[in-house]
């Protein structure tokens, strides 16, 4: 990780802005690349509301879902999972969990739904692709996310949109993606989850309403405003004057011992050989594709 801090305050010495999608994110990044905290701004992601809306007739009304869509690895808390199933299964009869995605963590899962022989309670779905993730996320009342890590973590986003309950650990940038009310955050220990999870179920028939929660995250969160403030950053990054070479070499240095003189000599070598394909073909002998400005015609 030393390396990678390195290597990523090398390339980020020279940028204008930098955009993140939490303020954890942004406190990490400002920390491991040493950026300064006024070029580094947080734009969180959005969600598509309409290709996430809630429809209740297709759950079961006799049981309770649970439902997990995630890539079945280590970082997103397979192990946790695994230790998850049982305690629930055995304290609530009428809980069944459902599990869309793949990964080298799901044979942990079908070796403990064969151990606790739990195959009528657990089902998989293999590989989900994201154009039918809604179609498997309203077939639940709660959604549950076990990762380790995340920066932001938009399918607690999707899963509220489309109406459900989110437990989650409380990890990274989640805690900062919904309301209080509207999320049951966790620490990353199967305690905690078991606990957390067992309120959801229990109080799914009491403040969860899958089209106010629809309309909250439609009102919190769209593409639209993502892009009304990315185009303001970079607004403000053209309005800067661009570095020249020796100011790049000055920044490059500031990263600091071995790291830095290796930055500025790949810098030097990749100036010279740049000299030197201009200096071969040269930049008004190539051909630039004219702007099209096309033009609404007032009789349509």
């Amino acid at each position: 990780s030393i390396i990678l801090n390195r290597v990523l305050k090398v390339t980020m010495s020279t940028v204008g802005s930098v955009i993140c999608v939490s303020h954890t994110c942004r406190d990490n990044f400002i920390l491991r690349a040493k950026m300064l905290p006024s070029i580094v701004h947080v734009i969180p992601n959005a969600v598509d509301p309409n290709k996430f809306t809630p429809d209740p007739s297709k759950r079961d009304k006799n049981r309770v879902i649970v439902v997990v869509v995630s890539r079945l690895v280590y970082r997103k808390g397979v192990d946790l999972l695994v230790g998850i199933i049982p305690p629930i299964c055995k304290a609530f009869p009428q809980v069944d969990f459902l599990i869309g995605g793949d990964g080298n963590k799901k044979l942990s899962l079908e070796e403990m739904v064969e151990r606790e022989r739990l195959q009528d309670r657990v089902k998989f779905l293999g590989f989900v692709p994201h154009g039918s993730v809604r179609d498997v996320l309203v077939r639940g009342h709660v959604f549950l996310n076990c990762s380790l890590t995340e920066s932001f973590c938009i399918a607690i986003l999707e899963a509220s949109s489309a109406g459900l309950v989110v437990v989650s650990t409380n990890v990274g940038g989640v805690p900062e993606v919904l309301p209080p009310d509207m999320i049951h955050l966790a620490d990353p220990n199967v305690d905690s989850l078991v606990k957390e999870l067992s309120r959801a179920v229990s109080e799914k028939n009491e403040n969860a309403n899958p089209f106010k929660f629809h309309q909250r995250v439609r009102e919190m969160y769209s593409w639209e405003r993502v892009a009304r403030e990315t185009i303001l950053v970079y607004d403000r990054v053209l309005m800067k004057p661009r570095l020249i070479f020796l100011q790049r070499l000055a920044r490059y240095k500031t990263v600091g011992g071995i790291a830095g003189y290796v930055a500025c000599i790949l810098a030097i070598t990749l100036h010279f050989v740049v000299s030197l394909v201009e200096w071969w073909q040269p930049r008004d002998l190539i051909d630039v594709v004219p702007d099209i400005c096309c033009q609404q015609n007032e009789n349509v």
